[in-house]
């Protein structure tokens, strides 16, 4: 079976195929970073990690080119510096280095690039210079250059392909402000004046004038600029949440084909994939009620495996209702996989020759619900496999490891898992009751062996005894 994504600019299910299949680029839309990242902010993370790493099971690791941009110019950005008194390169380092530390702990893999938008002003200059030149873009009297979304359109209905609304739906939803210096309502800024204090950089020159236009870029041309200067043009697959549709996502799509003169989207992007949203109790996250869920604060009371394995719980093209109870049987999916691993650790993995149907699920568009379900059924066949010492436990293990590789989970060491967070101190006495409790076990002393027991409970661990020996792992909740 063939990889198959479903396309938001088709609208369909298809099957894909790279341009270049020694060179399959895909490009993510990242964070703005003048806060912790919340979770919604994880799920294209996850999500599009999953591809990533399946892309580089499909055509090798050394052929996929993924990026995913840093935004470091920002109306935020620009506020919380000026009210803190300090450069903006001191609030987006602090926290690109946050969000690069949570998505990590997410087992998320660093992309190939991760560009960051003052890195690439000239990439953009140039670019709106071009559009500009083209007569695709406009500077207007204070200053500012704006896209002709209208002349784009033609009345073709491109502009709205991505969307799949009409030019008037779109400005209509989106409440665009209708501003006296805009030859129409629609069009966007490529370029704009800097508030006092705020950074300035050189800008595109003023074609009447010559003059530089100092100020900073708007937030669509970034994505355009950097996605092209990293990955060039087609890119394979372009991704993001689905809020990104409209305006971010369509303005990209006009502004780089009108840059180099296209008239189909695909020559930006040749696949448009977008995630869901998350709800929180059934409702949705803002921060006006109050149920916003930083993935700095969760990752301090739950494994990252498991905020992972919440988010790939459902469809990622559906949303996702995000509770308590999701992540308490997130960690004990995992404890029961983790288990079986535990119990086959004496098995060598040894991955089948052949995977029949092995990606079947996650090769259908993502289709991770399905493939947590083939996990099981691995990890079934597996536990049954080494209680028969069958020789088939090493296949068998080496298929489910291969799968959930391509999850992202089961990444660590099983007794690991289980110890959790247990410090050094704690596993050491630990492991010495365990032995006095083997010895007490042994000798039939069954009054020392109960109190070894007692003291163990008192330490909020669980024993689990086998054929091979006792191991332990800390109690949910500590």
């Amino acid at each position: 079976m063939k990889l198959t994504i479903y396309d938001t600019l088709e609208r369909k299910k298809r099957e894909f195929e790279p341009k270049n299949l020694k060179r399959v680029t895909l490009y993510v839309c990242g964070p703005t970073v003048y806060n912790y990242a919340h979770i919604g902010n994880a799920r294209p993370v996850v999500v599009f990690d999953v591809l990533y790493r399946l892309l580089r099971h499909i055509y090798g690791e050394d052929h996929v080119v993924y990026a995913r941009n840093i935004t470091d110019v920002d109306d935020k950005i620009n506020k919380k510096a000026m009210d803190e008194g300090v450069d903006i390169s001191v609030i987006t380092n602090k926290f690109a280095d946050i969000y690069n530390a949570d998505m990590a702990a997410l087992n998320a893999l660093p992309p190939t690039y991760q560009p960051r938008a003052t890195d690439h002003m000239a990439d953009m200059v140039a670019m709106i210079e071009k559009l500009i030149e083209r007569k695709a873009a406009y500077v207007t009297d204070d200053g500012e250059v704006l896209f002709r979304v209208a002349d784009y359109d033609a009345g073709s209905g491109r502009y709205g392909k991505l969307s799949g609304r009409s030019l008037d739906d779109m400005i209509a939803g989106a409440r665009v402000e209708v501003a006296e210096n805009k030859d129409d309502a629609a069009d966007f800024v490529l370029w704009k004046p800097s508030k006092p204090g705020e950074p300035v950089w050189p800008g595109p020159r003023n074609p009447e004038t010559g003059a530089v236009l100092p100020g900073r870029p708007g937030w669509h041309i970034e994505c355009s600029a950097m996605s092209e200067a990293v990955l060039h043009l087609p890119i394979d697959i372009h991704g993001g949440g689905q809020d990104l549709i409209f305006p971010h996502h369509t303005n990209e799509i006009a502004q780089s084909c009108a840059t180099h003169g296209h008239d189909d989207p695909a020559a930006y992007a040749r696949y448009w994939m977008h995630n869901g949203f998350l709800d929180m109790s059934g409702e949705k996250m803002s921060k006006s009620l109050g149920n916003v869920v930083l993935v700095h604060d969760l990752t301090k009371q739950y494994p990252g495996e498991v905020i992972r394995w919440a988010l790939l719980s459902g469809h990622y093209r559906s949303p996702l209702n995000w509770t308590t109870e999701l992540l308490e049987q997130s960690k004990a999916s995992l404890d029961r996989l983790y288990g079986v691993l535990q119990r086959a650790k004496k098995v060598k993995a040894q991955p089948l020759a052949e995977h029949t149907q092995l990606l079947d699920e996650v090769l259908d568009d993502l289709n991770t619900p399905g493939a947590i379900t083939s996990l099981f059924g691995l990890a079934r066949e597996l536990d049954q496999l080494v209680k028969s010492e069958s020789e088939a436990a090493s296949f068998t293990k080496g298929d489910l490891l291969l799968l959930a590789n391509i999850l992202g989970i089961l990444q660590q060491d099983p007794e690991v898992w289980f110890k959790g967070g247990a410090s050094d101190d704690l596993t050491a006495r630990v492991e010495a009751l365990l032995v006095a409790r083997t010895e007490a076990r042994a000798a039939k002393n069954w009054a020392e062996a109960d109190r070894i027991r007692d003291e163990l409970n008192a330490l909020k661990v669980e024993v689990m005894d086998s054929p091979t020996g006792a191991t332990w792992k800390l109690k949910a909740g500590v």
